[in-house]
Order: structure tokens, then sequence, then C-alpha cells
């Protein structure tokens, strides 16, 4: 398999915020020295790392491979170092790309010029055609005059997991869901409520985890499309046999049937109905679950997308107290974009992490310990 010995720079993205998050999952599925840095993480791996690290993580965004890095002033030299990259051994000629830039603090500025002249390398060494629809996408990044030539290797961002045809308003992605799971302590090994279950995202991507299912087992990646993509190894890789956690439930509920509804249908999709259980209720009908005390995790409306702020005070309030007087042992975990309603809940919370991007808002993760 060509290329398997060489060793390189892997960039994992994160939203800013959970990098340190995203960095625990990178070291704990066996990854080398993973390293926070802005936007996400780096390690050091070669193409089989960057298949694993699509198939495993579930909480990177984006997995990209970085396969040179050189100092460029001037178009002659960013010219002669284009050329000097193994094009011929990463593409095919038979597959589109695409180069997308981006510059900051050096002197080549221009990102439409940057772009050009290292697709006109690609296309001189290897013959390939660019399209805006290609497969594969080739990121050049000048940041104080360093150059990082990137592959793309993802495709479609990864949350993207090929099973949530169906969503609600607000959705809140997979990748997200799963990395506030990780904040909360949760490893697939206790029961799991949500008591506004939405499109299930939380209550599948946890049962995913109790099941020990890999997240991209049923989607397509740009690597996959690349000259060096070894399709026997990677067959052999994705159809490695995972054990599920016998008897752990993750629940779901939600006042409103056409959620219920889609909860069942994504998580027959993701194949972990099993392991899910959805109905319709509201929140003064919640009620503790028999057995040990889990995670309950919620992300209620915010207010400034879905209601107004001040009518959305006394759903806070209510969760809290049915919370508080129904579920001792438990911990929540809830996402706010503003602190004054998760405060409403009269919760005991910890100190939360910094406010994360979401759907062009910021929200805060705000967890607690076991409730008494």
């Amino acid at each position: 398999m060509t290329g398997v010995e060489v060793k390189f720079e892997i960039f994992l993205a994160a939203p800013p915020g959970l990098e340190e998050t995203l960095a625990a999952e990178i070291s704990r599925k066996g990854f080398r020295q993973p390293k926070v840095v802005p936007g996400g993480v780096a390690t050091m791996g070669g193409w089989p790392a960057v298949w694993r690290a699509n198939l495993w993580l579930r909480g990177a965004s984006k997995v990209l491979a970085r396969i040179d890095q050189f100092r460029a002033v001037h178009f002659a030299q960013l010219d002669d170092r284009a050329r000097a990259v193994d094009w011929k051994g990463l593409l095919r000629p038979d597959v589109a790309f695409r180069v997308e830039a981006s510059c900051a603090a050096s002197k080549l500025w221009h990102s439409g010029a940057v772009a050009q002249r290292v697709a006109t390398a690609i296309r001189e060494s290897v013959g390939v055609k660019e399209a805006d629809d290609a497969p594969v996408v080739i990121r050049a990044r000048m940041e104080k005059d360093l150059c990082t030539i990137s592959v793309d290797t993802s495709g479609d961002l990864l949350h993207k997991r090929g099973f949530k045809q169906a969503v609600n308003p607000a959705p809140m992605r997979e990748t997200m869901a799963a990395l506030f799971l990780m904040q909360c302590g949760y490893e697939g090994t206790e029961t799991l409520l949500d008591p506004m279950c939405g499109a299930g995202t939380f209550v599948i991507e946890a049962a995913e985890m109790a099941a020990r299912l890999n997240p991209g087992r049923a989607r397509d990646f740009a690597f996959e499309n690349l000259k060096n993509f070894d399709a026997e190894a990677w067959a052999r890789m994705r159809t490695v046999a995972r054990a599920g956690v016998e008897g752990v439930t993750c629940l779901g509920f939600d006042r409103d049937a056409g959620a219920v509804a889609m909860s069942i249908a994504n998580a027959e999709r993701a194949g972990v109905a099993a392991g899910t259980r959805f109905a319709q209720g509201t929140i003064s009908d919640l009620q503790r679950p028999d057995g040990a005390p889990g995670l309950v995790i919620v992300n209620p409306p915010y207010g400034s997308r879905i209601g107004d702020r001040k009518s959305l005070g006394p759903l806070y309030r209510a969760l809290g107290q049915v919370l508080m007087s129904r579920f001792a042992g438990w911990r929540v975990g809830l996402v706010a974009a503003e602190p004054a309603l998760a405060r409403e809940t009269r919760l005991p919370f910890l100190p939360p992490g910094p406010p994360v991007p979401h759907g062009g808002m910021r929200v805060t993760l705000f967890r607690t310990a076991p409730l008494g």
C-alpha cells in the first residue's frame, strides 16, 4: 500500500471551546500524542491513522492530512514548492479536485491567487481536472508566510453520520452532542435520559456509544478517492465488530408526537432501536427510571431562535423542580444560550466551560454533580 510508512501531521477540527474534550477522546482511541491547537487537535500518523480517525472519532468535524509545509514570500517560491509535492502519488488522474486557500499575515495575501498557483501545479503534475463539485479538496493555508498544504480526507462534515434524515428546528450536530456527552462523563455504561429529545440526537449518540458502534460505519469519505487508498485494508478496518454493553437504555421524551416519531425513525436507521426508547410526554410527566442513577442531558429552547426568552422562564423552572425532586443521585447536563435561563432551573451547576458556537449563536454546557 503506497505511503503506509509515511508520517505527517493530522489535524482534527473541533468547535472552538471543545478542543480539550476532543483531545481526550483522541487519546482514548490510541492516537499518538494529541496536541490542542486553535480550532482542533493535531496528531501524527500515516494514512491508516487518517482512515481510523474518520471512522472512529465522534467529536471531530473534519480530518485534514497535512502533507507539506514550507515558507513562501513570493509566488516563484510557491510555484516551485507546490510542484515539489508528490501529487502523482496522492491524486488519481480520473478524479477531479479543487483548491481552497486562506491567507493571514502573509506577503502572499490574495487567497484566489494562491489557490490558482497550487491548482496549476497539480494540473501540470498529474493532468487531473478541476471542478467546483470535486470530491477531492486540497487546502492551502498561508499564515505568517508559512504555507500548509492539506487534503480534506473527510468530504462531508463528520456529523453527517448517514442516519438522521429527519430533523427538528435548531438541530444539534452529532459531533457536538458527542463532545457534550463526554464532558458530562458519559461512557456508555449508564442510563441516559433526554426529556426534550427533538430528533433524538443525544439519545442516539449515547446509544451508539453504549453499543460501541463506529460513528463513520455507514458513510463514504473523500480519502476513498485518493490514489493511495487501499480498499481491502479499509474494508477490514470498518468491519471490526464491537461488543455492546448489555442493559444500557437511552431514553428520549418530547411533548411533540412528531418529534418522537422522528427520533424512532432515526434510531432505527442507526441500528440502535433496541437500546433506545422514545415516548411522548411533558416535563411534568417525567419520572425517574428504575435502576441506578444516570445522566439527564437536555437541549431546551434557547429563546433567541425558537421562542420568547421571557416565556421560557417557567419551562426552565419546571425542569429544575422536577429534576431536583425526582432525580436524586443523577447528574444533569443542560445546554443553554442564556446563562440567566439556565439559572432559572435553580440546579447546582458546576463552573461552566467556555461558550461554543452553535447555529449562529454561542451555547454553554451547564453540568451538575450527582443531585442531592
